[in-house]
C-alpha cells in the first residue's frame, strides 16, 4: 500500500484565468487572485494505491489480491497480465472547506476549476510515480462507471474499495451510497501494464460526454466482444 499525500503543485493563474474568463486588471482578476493565494495554501492533493496479482480469471470475472472483479473488459485487458496497480487519486477533501457562500455562483465555479486542476496534478503525479518506481513501460488504466454501464459496473467501486483499505482514513475518499465518491473530484481505477493505448472512453457509446478522452472504438468493441465469447 502507498499513500502519496504530499504532491507539489502550482497553479497557473494566468491559463486559470483565461479558462475563467476572467479579464486582467479588473475587480474580478484582483479577487481571483486572492481566490487562488487561498486555494494555494488549502490544496492538499492525494493519492492512495497497491501493488497487486491476479490471482485467478473467470468467464467474465478477474480475482485481485482475493477480491472478484466482474467485467468482461478488464478481463480481456488483463488478459496477459500478472500484476497491477488499483488506486484512488483525489484533489483532497481540504480544498472544500474554504469559506464560500453557498449563492456565490463564481466561486464556485473557480473551486469547481481548481478542484479538478488538483486532481489533475494527483493523477499525473501518480502514474509518474508507479512508472518510475516499478520501472514499468506503457500503462492504461480502466475505471469502475468509464465507459458504457456494461463495460464495468460503477457498483464495483465497492470491491476497488475493499481492495485498498481504509480510503476515507488515508486520504479522505469515501464512497456515497450511489458508489460516487466525495470528493467529487476523484478518480479511481486499476492501472495495469499494456501495449496498447487504451482509454475507457473507447468503449463508451455517450457522445455527448464532458468529460470524453478519446472517441469510441468500434473496432476495439467488437474485438473485446469477439474474443470474450463462449466456446462453441
Amino acid at each position: 500500500m502507498g499513500v502519496l499525500a504530499d504532491i507539489p503543485f502550482e497553479f497557473d493563474a494566468d491559463a486559470l484565468g483565461e479558462y475563467l474568463r476572467i479579464k486582467p486588471e479588473t475587480d474580478d482578476a484582483r479577487e481571483f487572485a486572492d481566490f487562488l493565494d487561498k486555494a494555494r495554501a488549502a490544496g492538499r492533493p492525494k493519492a492512495l494505491y497497491k501493488e497487486c496479482y491476479v490471482e485467478g480469471r473467470g468467464d467474465d470475472t478477474v480475482t485481485i489480491d482475493g477480491i472478484t472483479f466482474t467485467s468482461r473488459a478488464l478481463l480481456a485487458n488483463l488478459e496477459r497480465v500478472e500484476r497491477v496497480f488499483p488506486y484512488v487519486a483525489t484533489c483532497g477533501d481540504e480544498i472544500g472547506r474554504l469559506d464560500i457562500q453557498a449563492d456565490d455562483i463564481i466561486k464556485r465555479f473557480w473551486l469547481d476549476t481548481i478542484q479538478e486542476t488538483l486532481l489533475s496534478f494527483s493523477t499525473s503525479h501518480l502514474n509518474t510515480y508507479l512508472t518510475r518506481k516499478y520501472r514499468l513501460g506503457k500503462t492504461a488504466s480502466m475505471s469502475p462507471g468509464s465507459g458504457d454501464v456494461t463495460v464495468w459496473p460503477i457498483e464495483q467501486q465497492r470491491e476497488l474499495f475493499s481492495l485498498l483499505g481504509d480510503v476515507k482514513g488515508l486520504i479522505g475518499v469515501e464512497l456515497t451510497d450511489s458508489c460516487l465518491m466525495v470528493p467529487i473530484k476523484s478518480v479511481s481505477g486499476i492501472r495495469f501494464p499494456t501495449e496498447i493505448d487504451f482509454e475507457s472512453c473507447q468503449l463508451c457509446h455517450r457522445e455527448a460526454c464532458p468529460s470524453r478522452s478519446a472517441p469510441f472504438d468500434q473496432q476495439l468493441w467488437d474485438s473485446i466482444q469477439e474474443d470474450l465469447k463462449p466456446d462453441a
